[in-house]
């Protein structure tokens, strides 16, 4: 079964794919004049803008969901083994997706908002939405959301519950069953409970987890800062192929840097679009600019933190292609969690090991729960046409026998099967939005200068000449449906470009 799923992974992840990922971010990102940096401060500023309504969420707890989907395994298991397989350059690589996959993930979350729909009362919308809306190919829209179901639904989320497994057996020593059983009773309370339940629930839990992780990991650097100066030249030196130690494994550094920095950060993977299209906003470039934060949150902040800590400690392992030891810091231990808890355990005895634990606890099982709202939102895209009620409950069953299973199966095969389903996702949806950047564009400078003007920004897509934004454009038909008039026009203080 390894065999196979490496088979299937070696297509998928070919370095086709990898230079897409890097050279679609870096052409958005001269595209829109660097908007992710231009744009910060009106990124922080919308997090906490707008509030929930009937039909949708605000932008914050649209970010939270977004945030608990991307703040995972990736952020502890996913940097150890990108640089037990890529070395410490792998980290370098995992920003500069980061940085240049800022302006993918404002792309796709401003698309979602511009062509989603109210479904059963509720804000629906993503790639297989505006793949339809925005490009006419219902095919293509319909092999992608068949695609997020299984991915979401089947692949993902054992990885995210192997990493839970393994972590509390090595903290608190819980059998896997156990926790595997633990974790089906749990999604399903949260599952079961519909789109508000998950929004509250990730709303509250993702700022708590993601901060107090930071803070301990903080700590750690700062006892030992001295060391920081020397670990961040070798990332730069192994990230060019300029270390002695680890220069032979360059491409190896690209490639899982990019592979673990799509999988973490998910920019222009496509799942990111789903949270965002559930905000309540008077135009789509506001959660484009959040969901754009959203990536330097998780890969800026929390990976970085993690490799930080691993690369201070020295506690850990890097491997050549043909599986020679380049360099060992920790013996008997598989890359994962497992790197992160002694590394912590080392500098905090007695805390560290169950900390990590349970950060990755939270962290893992808010993913698995954003999987299942991605997934639901492509059954209700495929329910518009068909109308298979029990299609839904179908899902729920699935994701929890697959957490079940992923919890007590080998933690490579786990990862193997995630990677298949990230890089089916990433190959359609990054496609689909270098097809429509022109409407996201549009929204853009529309968004500028309406704020230049000194007005709050509205969306017209008859203005703009965008079709088949159908939402939108009953809310101009049926303004009274929408937020009024005098709220839309209120002008937010002017932030500098």
């Amino acid at each position: 079964m390894n065999e196979l799923v490496n088979a299937i992974n070696g297509v998928i992840w070919s370095p086709a794919l990898i230079y897409l990922c890097l050279g679609v971010g870096l052409y958005f990102s001269l595209r829109t004049r660097f908007l992710q940096l231009r744009h910060i401060k009106e990124m922080v500023r919308l997090m906490f803008d707008g509030k929930s309504t009937e039909a949708g969420v605000s932008s914050f707890q649209a970010l939270a969901m977004t945030l608990a989907g991307r703040v995972g395994t990736g952020n502890i298991a996913g940097v150890a083994t990108a640089i037990t397989f890529g070395g410490p350059g792998a980290l370098f690589w995992m920003w500069m997706v980061a940085f240049l996959g800022a302006s993918s993930a404002f792309v796709e979350s401003t698309l979602g908002q511009v062509y989603k729909e109210k479904i059963n009362g509720e804000y629906r919308g993503g790639p297989a939405f505006y793949i339809e809306k925005g490009l006419g190919m219902k095919w293509y829209a319909w092999t992608f959301a068949i695609a997020t179901i299984f991915a979401c639904g089947v692949l993902l989320p054992g990885v995210q519950a192997n990493s839970i497994g393994a972590s509390l057996h090595t903290a608190f020593a819980i059998d896997l069953n156990v926790t595997a059983a633990g974790l089906a009773l749990l999604l399903g309370f949260i599952i079961f409970g519909g789109v508000k339940r998950i929004a509250s629930f990730a709303s509250t839990v993702v700022p708590f987890m993601a901060l107090g992780y930071i803070i301990v990991a903080c700590v750690i650097i700062a006892l030992n800062i001295s060391a920081l100066p020397g670990v961040l030249m070798l990332i730069i030196k192994s990230a060019f192929g300029l270390d002695a130690g680890f220069g032979a494994i360059l491409g190896l550094a690209i490639m899982w840097g990019v592979k673990r920095g799509v999988y973490s950060n998910e920019a222009g993977q496509g799942t990111g679009p789903h949270a965002s299209s559930a905000a309540a906003v008077s135009h789509p470039a506001k959660q484009g600019l959040v969901q754009a934060f959203s990536v330097y949150i998780d890969t800026l902040f929390v990976c970085s933190a993690t490799g930080f800590m691993l690369l201070i400690t020295g506690l850990y392992n890097v491997q050549g292609p043909d599986g020679a030891a380049l360099y060992t810091g920790i013996a008997g231990v598989a890359a994962g969690p497992g790197y992160v808890q002694t590394a912590m355990e080392s500098m905090m005895p007695g805390f560290g090991s169950m900390f990590v634990a349970l950060a990755l606890f939270f962290f893992a099982f808010t993913t698995i729960v954003a999987y299942y709202y991605i997934a639901e939102t492509n059954i209700a895209y495929i329910n518009r046409k068909v109308n298979r009620p029990w299609l839904t409950f179908l899902l729920k069953l699935t994701l929890m026998a697959s957490t079940v299973y992923g919890t007590v199966k080998t933690a490579d095969l786990a990862w193997g099967l995630g990677d298949i389903g990230v890089g089916l996702m990433a190959w359609l949806n990054i496609v689909a939005i270098l097809l429509l950047q022109k409407t996201a564009f549009s929204c853009l400078k529309d968004y500028e200068a309406q704020q230049a003007q000194g007005l709050e920004p509205v969306f017209d897509p008859a203005r703009l000449g965008i079709k088949n934004a159908d939402y939108w454009t009953q809310q101009h038909a049926n303004p009274a449906q929408a937020t009024t008039a005098a709220e839309q026009r209120v002008a937010p203080p002017q932030q500098p470009k």
